[in-house]
């Protein structure tokens, strides 16, 4: 008989940035379903979920709602960098855990926290290494007002002067802002190379339509675009180029929609491998579990992120092409490793 293991999902049904948590949702759900069907692993996973709606004040009370309420210690969840940072203290405080399954910034390396998505040597590094060279170096932020968009036009500034390169402005907007004329008009006297977009949600799709309706030639490069968004988008995101570890190519045999549901199926898969090697691991810390499993996973006990590929896709006919593809990168959330210096330079000339 398996053993009952109650795991929590941390993840909202509605609200602006909801496409991407039912994303999430949907991977994790079904990552629940196969190993609960599969006969070789020990463990019956039981989700305990809660519904943030969307809204970044109900994470923490609702992730001590889960510890409190359940046996779960370890939770599936939270779909922004905020929302994230919010349930951390309640996290540190049970000895709990949370798998993270969307893109972040980086410069966060929690002991409570398993990164099953890309940081930003997997998604930024490699999109501006990619872009400079063919688009040209001078570029335009544009971002949500929150920690996401800080951190990505933060590192943007210093890679793209670092090599040579220009930002010609940068604006953020709150979350669910969509008056984006003034952020329009910016880039229409400015005329950059391309225009880096980590805008979200709403915010985001007013964007993309004001920038297709009037500056159709200037390119548009995001880390945060998935396919799960490209219907509230419609033909404006015809063009929009995007890093990420997974896209659904039209016409492939791809088993997920996109990156959001992979990473949480992921996510789910990998906690059931440790429970099921590991019996009673489901009340430990994730950093002990991880120690005991002894790199036996994909997740890096040291830094707790995992390898992932890296690869760059353009929206065409409604759906993501892959024109750029890197083999797998580990995560390194603070830029240590050596392939940092891999950006683009300025290059020398030899005066004669």
């Amino acid at each position: 008989m398996k053993r009952k293991v109650h795991i929590g999902i941390l993840l909202s049904h509605s609200g602006d940035y909801s496409m991407i948590s039912r994303s999430s949702l949907r991977g994790a759900l079904a990552g629940i379903d196969q190993v609960n069907a599969d006969p070789s692993l020990s463990v019956h996973l039981v989700p305990v979920e809660r519904d943030p709606k969307g809204q970044v004040d109900l994470y923490a009370p609702l992730c001590s709602d889960i510890l409190s309420a359940s046996p779960a210690r370890h939770i599936f969840g939270c779909t922004t960098s905020w929302s994230r940072k919010e349930v951390l203290p309640v996290l540190e405080r049970a000895g709990a855990s949370l798998w993270y399954g969307i893109p972040h910034e980086g410069f966060e390396a929690s002991a409570h926290v398993a990164y099953m998505h890309a940081c930003a040597n997997q998604h930024l590094l490699p999109l501006l290494d990619w872009a400079m060279p063919r688009f040209g170096r001078r570029v335009h932020l544009v971002a949500s007002n929150y920690i996401w968009g800080w951190e990505i036009d933060r590192l943007a500034r210093e890679l793209v002067t670092t090599a040579g390169g220009e930002i010609t402005g940068e604006r953020h907007l709150s979350i669910a802002e969509t008056d984006v004329n003034g952020m329009v008009d910016d880039i229409a006297a400015a005329r950059p190379d391309f225009v880096l977009n980590s805008l979200i949600a709403s915010s985001q799709y007013a964007f993309l339509r004001e920038m297709k309706a009037r500056l159709p030639d200037i390119p548009i490069l995001s880390c945060n675009l998935t396919e799960c968004e490209l219907p509230m988008i419609g033909d404006s995101g015809e063009g929009v180029i995007a890093a990420g570890p997974y896209f659904h190519e039209p016409g492939t045999q791809e088993r997920f929609a996109n990156s959001h549901e992979a990473a949480g199926h992921a996510a789910i898969m990998e906690m059931a491998r440790l429970f099921h090697r590991h019996p009673g691991g489901e009340a430990m810390t994730l950093s002990d579990l991880l120690a005991l499993d002894a790199g036996g996973g994909p997740v890096d006990p040291q830094t707790h992120h995992v390898s992932l590929p890296v690869l760059i896709g353009e929206v065409r006919d409604g759906g993501f092409r892959v024109v750029h593809r890197m083999d797998p990168v580990p995560g390194d959330p603070y830029l240590t490793r050596p392939d940092r210096l891999r950006l683009v330079r300025p290059s020398l000339k030899l005066v004669k």
